[in-house]
């Protein structure tokens, strides 16, 4: 099924940008995947390219883009300022006892979707180093009107009206002002929704001067929306993100401001009461942290460094037979490395 569709986001959007981005200085190659909703082109440039200006010349070909080239409504953008290896933390959230920090649950996928998205994630974000937050996982929680195709036929409605009313049923407007008793109001039209009431209320049209609303044509519920991926963590479903470094930071130092940005939110996640009378409340809950694997590694050459210096200082002793020369040598050894 993915072949076809595959095959239109290649002709319409992967191959029109892949050419546009050709003329981009400094460019060695440019590599492209299409897939079912999705395009990803990859551009190469030349060794002694400096990183910051290839995105600057990449955002100006992008903006200056002739019309018609993507279809209506593809919005290309830019991926995170970092590299392949900015991948440094890992983190679920999950519903925890404050008391004993053991699982127990309480929160569906799409809560906590919905407080990584607009808390977690921004408050990340905002740590020293961090060039993006990727969420992973989870549900994003929809209005979803699902259509009866008998009553859209006896109210003579077509879907078209139904997706106007749903669009225009979600806005916000002015009318500007009027005055009063030399007083001037400034009016408002509100009409965000806020429940499925609102949206189920909404008029389609109008046949014999009754209206039609929404729930006569539609069942409206909440849901989750369509994804192509998911976040499996021990064979459950989970709810995370992972932090990307920016380019040229210092990956321990970027660990260490997310953590200590962690301990600062971690007073604002939600709880709520289980049926059991038990607590649970939103914790974030690592499960790759990249500081074991760059400890691992400094201490690996630290070790080896120890091993040549040792081996340096006995090679002299052993020959010139001088203790001297031999700290000498150890001086210059350290200066060097």
């Amino acid at each position: 099924m993915d072949g076809p569709f595959s095959k239109d986001i290649q002709d319409q959007i992967s191959y029109p940008l892949t050419t546009a981005l050709l003329g981009i200085p400094g460019v060695q190659t440019i590599r492209s995947t299409s897939m079912f909703g999705m395009s990803f082109i990859y551009i190469i440039f030349k060794d002694n390219v400096e990183f910051y200006w290839s995105r600057s010349r990449i955002l100006e070909k992008l903006n200056s883009l002739p019309s018609g080239t993507l279809p209506i409504g593809v919005q290309p953008s830019l991926g995170p300022d970092a590299t392949a290896l900015g991948q440094i933390y890992w983190y679920t959230l999950e519903g925890r006892d404050p008391k004993t920090g053991k699982p127990n649950g309480g929160w569906d996928p799409a809560e906590l979707k919905t407080i990584q998205d607009f808390y977690v994630k921004y408050s990340l974000s905002t740590a020293e180093g961090v060039s993006e937050v990727a969420s992973v996982g989870g549900f994003v929680k929809e209005y979803q009107v699902d259509l009866n195709p008998d009553a859209l036929k006896a109210y003579n409605v077509s879907v078209m009206d139904v997706m106007n009313a749903v669009k225009q049923s979600n806005l916000d407007i002015g009318a500007e002002t009027i005055e009063l008793n030399n007083v001037e109001y400034i009016i408002r039209g509100l009409g965000y929704v806020k429940s499925l009431n609102d949206l189920e209320l909404s008029v389609v049209a109008v046949r014999n001067n009754v209206p039609v609303r929404i729930k006569d044509v539609a069942h409206v519920s909440f849901g989750p929306a369509t994804r192509r991926g998911g976040l499996d963590k021990a064979g459950s479903e989970a709810v995370g993100a992972v932090v990307v470094a920016r380019y040229g930071s210092n990956p321990t130092e970027v660990i260490n401001n997310v953590k200590d940005k962690i301990k600062e939110i971690e007073a604002g996640l939600p709880q709520k009461t289980l049926p059991d009378g038990t607590v649970s409340k939103v914790t974030v809950v690592p499960f790759y942290d990249r500081t074991g694997l760059i400890k691992e590694t400094i201490g690996t050459l630290e070790s080896a460094l120890s091993h040549e210096i040792l081996i340096s200082i006995i090679v002299i002793i052993v020959l010139v037979m001088n203790l001297r020369a031999s700290l000498l040598s150890l001086v210059c050894y350290q200066s060097v490395y």
